[in-house]
């Protein structure tokens, strides 16, 4: 298997958790996402679907979809 080019707009890697339970966000998501030192980030969990992690401006389209109507 040769090494392929990564789809734009894709990333996938590993974090560690460190001592204090955090974790860090990589340089190249920080960049796709334009996520700056003291940005708010939204964590999901759920045990059988897993963690997702988004950036916290993106809530308001997410509440639409799941509750929608008039606003």
């Amino acid at each position: 298997m040769g090494k392929e080019k990564p789809v734009e707009g894709k990333f996938v890697t590993s974090v560690k958790v460190g001592p204090k339970g955090q974790i860090i966000v990589p340089k190249e998501v920080r960049d796709m996402f334009n996520i700056q030192p003291g940005d708010m980030l939204l964590m999901l969990a759920d045990v059988e679907q897993g963690i997702a992690i988004q950036t916290f401006n993106t809530t308001n389209e997410m509440f639409e979809n799941l509750f929608p109507g008039k606003k």
